[in-house]
């Protein structure tokens, strides 16, 4: 799907926007139920719109159609960013979204969703199901009378769109810098003008000049988006954001009002997503990052080493500070995930991390 493609289909879904207020109670007829998921994407987006898509889907069959999920996208009934407090509320009964756009309301929110030099996707799920994650993660979200399911991932993200090349860390003070999560504060402390905004909003910001560069999701997305147009700089490695998690947040009241076995299908669904959506987003990446280089002339690039150790340090040090933090859960959070992030850093280099190294060896093997 081109940009022109796409932004005409998120158009559409935005320009039917309408008011919170007429969402209530679920509808019921018959013995089934329906819900609406509200989502902090464009409608079919490619990457998370259609991964919301899919979840709404997934639960639906599931249920045996006993529980029917409709989808309202970005702009349709709520905000993108305000799908939290919808849910939250009880106004919708769930929503799609990512942990990083939570960061107001507590920085816990923030470990769950991605971290600067932190955990990679099948990590992160890791830490989730047999780290002690999991509970953290219901405790954190009950606060908000919410509960969280992760569903998806979509990899390990791009550093970022540059207009101009990266050759030192002064190269990165005061420029303007579309991300979100823990690494905003990262790399504002490195000089750069942090800002959040949607990939709709960065397209535009990059080709009027507002902004100097920015990262969304990976290529998939980002070509969809049409970066490419307005910046040929694309940066790696994926520091910033080495995971990124999606997830469903479930109105707490209207989850346990479900009977045992459509708690089970909701739950199913999102565990049963996650590999699917991480495994489609690689799958896509990788094809849509030579399209772009060969049709579009982007230049992949790598930051340089000292550029990557100052992010890393920064990095470590905010997520030190993060342990002294006055809220308990958080600091049990960060223990957490420092200790399964301390589990995997020494035993990876012997698994994955050793054969990704030989793999790329000069050697003779048969290509496509």
């Amino acid at each position: 799907m081109d940009r022109r493609t796409f932004l005409k289909s998120a158009g559409t879904g935005m320009a039917g926007a309408a008011a919170v207020a007429g969402l209530a109670a679920p509808a019921i007829a018959q013995g089934r139920e329906q819900w609406t998921m509200v989502t902090s994407w464009p409608r079919n987006l490619p990457g998370p719109g259609v991964a919301a898509n899919m979840l709404a889907e997934r639960i639906t069959a599931l249920s045996g159609g006993r529980l029917e999920v409709k989808v309202s996208s970005a702009g349709e009934l709520v905000p993108g960013r305000g799908v939290f407090d919808a849910v939250s509320e009880g106004t919708a009964q769930l929503y799609h979204s990512v942990p990083a756009y939570w960061g107001s309301k507590s920085i816990g929110f923030l470990l769950f969703g991605s971290q600067p030099f932190g955990l990679t996707a099948i990590e992160q799920s890791g830490w989730m199901n047999h780290g002690g994650g999991q509970a953290l993660y219901d405790e954190m979200y009950a606060r908000f009378n919410i509960k969280p399911f992760l569903c998806g991932n979509s990899g390990a993200q791009f550093f970022g769109w540059f207009r101009n090349e990266i050759t030192s860390v002064d190269d990165l003070r005061g420029l303007r810098f579309r991300t979100t999560g823990l690494n905003s504060e990262v790399l504002s402390r490195l000089g750069m003008a942090v800002q959040a905004m949607g990939g709709a909003e960065m397209f535009q910001a990059l080709q009027s000049g507002t902004l100097d560069a920015g990262e969304f999701i990976g290529p998939w997305t980002d070509s969809a988006l049409g970066f490419y147009q307005v910046a040929k700089n694309y940066y790696t490695p994926c520091i910033g954001e080495p995971s990124s998690a999606e997830e469903c947040g479930v109105n707490m009241d209207a989850f346990n009002a479900l009977p045992d076995d459509l708690k089970q299908a909701v739950k199913l669904a999102c565990q049963s997503l996650y590999d699917q959506v991480l495994t489609e987003y690689n799958t896509n990446h990788a094809k849509a990052l030579p399209m772009m280089v060969k049709e579009h002339g982007v230049q992949v690039r790598e930051l340089p080493e000292d550029v990557v150790v100052a992010i890393g340090n920064e990095a470590g040090k905010v997520v030190s500070e993060l342990r002294d933090n006055s809220d308990d859960l958080v600091k049990r959070i960060v223990e957490s995930f420092l200790a399964y992030r301390t589990l995997m850093t020494q035993y990876m280099p012997h698994s994955d991390g050793g054969f990704y190294k030989a793999r790329v060896l000069n050697y003779s093997y048969p290509t496509a």
